[in-house]
């Protein structure tokens, strides 16, 4: 493991870990839009939503950071106020529409990115539309500027089917080819469609990830399947309210009952 990676890991295993999970949001793609039949799958939001999004975080005092981060402090005891902040697939517009606001309200953020898919599209959704993903270049310019990159494994696969053979080369193959483009290794994976089972969360914890991001990991919760709160563009802040709520309430239960 690199020295970053054993940092997070010494931060997941710290307090973070015997207390309730971070409030971590998950978004995609952030670009112009008017028809909602040009989203068919909901991951887009807008750059004023994003904005509004984000000053909305400021005005509970609350600040986005990369999951790296938040880890971090949360094992150091520094926390308080601070939201983890995802963006799955690397689509080029993380580069030109999220990164400036991100800087602007002072955050920073995980891109979990697919080194096997460099350049080209979101193949995997049928309904489109299409988006184009970084390129190396575009990889390195995002770490270059603070933020934390993370592997989405090589090709975007629904890991629960995948053999193990293929299971190692999404793990394990991913991580070296980030470290080739960014000279790190990530500390941090997410699975594919948020699909997981205990066999796929054994084997990113053994393939030397400090932490994975999922959806609803429901008993798999932990370290290495952390929930995520997905963030719409039609979230304002009655919405964003109701969902920290429910993060809130759900992690007291899952803390407090056997």
């Amino acid at each position: 493991m690199s020295a970053d990676t054993d940092t997070a890991s010494a931060a997941v295993e710290g307090p973070a870990r015997r207390s309730a999970s971070p409030w971590v949001l998950m978004y995609h793609s952030v670009a112009e839009f008017t028809d909602p039949a040009e989203d068919p799958y909901g991951i887009t939001v807008t750059p004023a939503a994003l904005e509004a999004q984000l000053l909305w975080l400021r005005a509970r005092k609350l600040r986005g950071v990369s999951v790296g981060e938040l880890l971090r402090a949360r094992a150091a005891g520094r926390g308080r106020g601070l939201v983890g902040l995802t963006f799955d697939d690397g689509y080029t517009d993380f580069l030109t529409h999220a990164l400036p606001l991100l800087h602007r309200y002072d955050c920073t953020a995980t891109l979990f990115v697919l080194p096997g898919r460099l350049g080209v599209d979101n193949v995997w959704d049928p309904l489109g539309p299409r988006k184009s993903l970084l390129t190396a270049e575009g990889i390195r310019e995002v770490a270059a500027a603070g933020q934390e990159i993370g592997s989405h494994g090589l090709l975007h696969q629904d890991l629960t089917v995948a053999p193990d053979d293929v299971l190692q080369q999404e793990l394990r193959g991913s991580r070296d080819l980030l470290r080739e483009l960014t000279g790190r290794l990530p500390a941090g994976f997410c699975y594919p469609y948020g699909h997981l089972d205990a066999r796929v969360v054994d084997a990113t914890r053994a393939a030397g990830y400090a932490y994975a991001c999922a959806i609803a990991p429901g008993r798999l919760a932990g370290p290495h399947a952390l929930a995520r709160t997905h963030v719409s563009q039609a979230d304002g802040p009655a919405r964003l309210w109701i969902k920290q709520l429910r993060h809130r309430v759900h992690e007291l239960r899952r803390v407090v009952l056997p």
